[in-house]
């Protein structure tokens, strides 16, 4: 079951050695547990609907709290503080593209908005329901889940949109193949979801991100259905699978999805390195970037998030140990940077982009530290997100900004974000954990996640003052560096004001008008993405 405030199953749970407890008092203060807002208090909140009565929609209260809101802190502070307002009027479950039809004609008829839903994890307010005198429906994919065909001969894949990461797994390793999609909400998080906010998985740079794998498909919208073979290239004009990437439901409702598929391989290993520096560590991954190093992934940690992760271990004796190591190595504890890099192929493919990694670390002072870490990492990847539950519970909130910058302004973009957040948090006297790494490594440049760690404020309101302050002084200054203001989260609500900053006033109409063409009246996920 899972939680219906916070990340995940309701029976997993993920400790703070004692070591990283006393780590986030020394650095943000003493944080105050605070008694979450009841469900059944939740539930009597939720207004009767305003919907006429239909087969394949559910009113009930539950069903819509749990379809009203995803992942962000704005959406956690209203549901653990008892402040969230607005709830879908109703919630549908179609178990076919006929019933999606219906749903649509159905809301056109009615006047209704509709909200696609997927697993419900985005952390940028793409769930939110807006303020309108129109009812609001959600229409769930959860039950448009099955693996529709495959062709293994031309490696694709057809799935209905609504199928989660680990069941598109699980069904494409019956045949032999793998997806190798995984982002941090692989667990909960939907193909179609994928699809709509242009996602990135944590070995991308093997299998590509969501736009390489995905290969065509079809969505239907207020105008009709689009139906996008998956040709291996043409030169037929824009084309329209771009359109639908990224568009965050704003066209319509993706039922069908075509993706690329890739034999299981022999080997998927992830090395773990150490650098004395940081200019060392951006070096070494910048070289492997353009000399054409065959990585499956690169996660380069700045020295506050090595320092971080190494008390997050929680085992002592052995951190202590390796850190020992690592100062014989002339590696000192408040500068070294750990680097995980994986490697996916045969055997023999994987040994070879081995040694030729382990050689260009080498001239850039890296240290290989086998394969420990890189197991740990891959075994806990998906349960990082826990730790939201667990920091929440006692006083603290976690939140993320992310972008993406060339080769020449990783370093002072990320340096950038890391002071504007300070700078946001000083206005209210707070002090934040700030920590960051290079998520996805290009030829041209690279990533940059950055995580802030934080006290929760007595009020509702002061929290999301505290985090719009530190947010919007983080987003400015990724505009100001050059940046894009999502690498893989999207846009929805939270990263709208600043898409022209990216896009131009010129690209953002070419948006409305496109949107505005497939769905005049409005209805589909409106004020997200752009602003009406």
């Amino acid at each position: 079951m899972q939680i219906w405030n916070g990340w995940g199953d309701e029976t997993v749970h993920m400790d703070l050695p004692p070591a990283a407890r006393r780590l986030v008092r020394d650095r943000v203060g003493r944080g105050t547990a605070r008694e979450d807002f009841p469900l059944e208090k939740m539930m009597a909140r939720v207004p009767g609907s305003r919907l006429p009565r239909h087969p394949l929609i559910t009113t009930d209260p539950e069903v819509r709290v749990f379809h009203s809101h995803g992942q962000s802190l704005p959406d956690w502070v209203a549901l653990r503080r008892g402040n969230l307002n607005r709830f879908p009027d109703g919630v549908a479950f179609p178990a076919t593209a006929g019933e999606v039809q219906k749903l649509l004609c159905f809301a056109r008829e009615q006047d209704v908005i509709v909200i696609p839903y997927g697993g419900g994890t985005s952390v940028v307010g793409h769930l939110n329901v807006p303020e309108d005198d129109r009812p609001v429906l959600s229409l769930s994919l959860e039950r448009l889940n099955r693996l529709v065909s495959i062709d293994p001969y031309s490696r694709l894949a057809t799935f209905e949109a609504g199928v989660k990461g680990p069941d598109i797994e699980a069904q494409l390793r019956a045949h032999g193949f793998t997806l190798g999609h995984y982002p941090q909400s692989f667990e909960y998080s939907t193909l179609g979801g994928w699809v709509a906010t242009r996602s990135t998985g944590q070995q991308s740079s093997h299998y590509g991100r969501i736009e390489s794998l995905f290969a065509g498909g079809e969505i239907h919208t207020p105008q009709g259905t689009i139906d996008c073979p998956p040709f291996p290239a043409s030169a037929a004009g824009p084309d329209l699978r771009q359109l639908i990437l990224g568009s965050e439901g704003r066209l319509g409702i993706l039922v069908n999805t075509i993706v690329k598929v890739s034999p299981i391989p022999e080997r998927d290993e992830v090395w773990s390195f150490f650098f004395p520096s940081w200019r060392d560590a951006l070096e070494a991954v910048r070289s492997m970037a353009i000399d054409g190093v065959r990585y499956s992934m690169i996660r380069l940690s700045n020295p506050i998030e090595t320092m971080t992760q190494l008390v997050m271990a929680g085992r002592e004796r052995t951190v202590n140990l390796l850190r020992q190591y690592l100062r014989f190595r002339n590696i000192k504890d408040a500068e070294g940077c750990l680097c995980l890099i994986g490697f996916i192929g045969s055997k023999r493919q994987v040994a070879a982009e081995k040694r030729l990694t382990t050689s260009i670390l080498r001239r850039n002072r890296g240290i290989s530290l086998g394969r420990r870490m890189g197991k740990a990492w891959g075994k806990n990847r998906f349960r990082a997100a826990y730790l939201r539950n667990t920091l929440w519970d006692m006083g603290y909130a976690v939140d993320t900004v992310e972008t993406a910058v060339t080769w020449d302004k990783v370093t002072t973009t990320m340096e950038a974000i890391e002071k504007a957040i300070t700078e946001g948090m000083d206005r209210w006297k707070e002090r934040a954990h700030i920590f960051s790494h290079l998520s996805h490594v290009y030829p041209t440049g690279s990533s940059i996640y950055t995580t802030f760690l934080f006290r929760i404020a007595d009020s509702a309101e002061e929290m999301i003052a505290r985090w719009k302050a530190a947010k919007t002084f983080a987003s400015r200054a990724i505009i100001r560096a050059g940046g894009t203001i999502s690498h893989q989260h999207g846009v929805g609500l939270d990263h709208r004001p600043y898409l022209e900053a990216e896009k131009g006033a010129v690209g953002m109409e070419i948006l409305r008008q496109a949107f505005a063409h497939i769905d005049p009246e409005k209805r589909m996920n409106p004020g997200k993405l752009v602003e009406e």
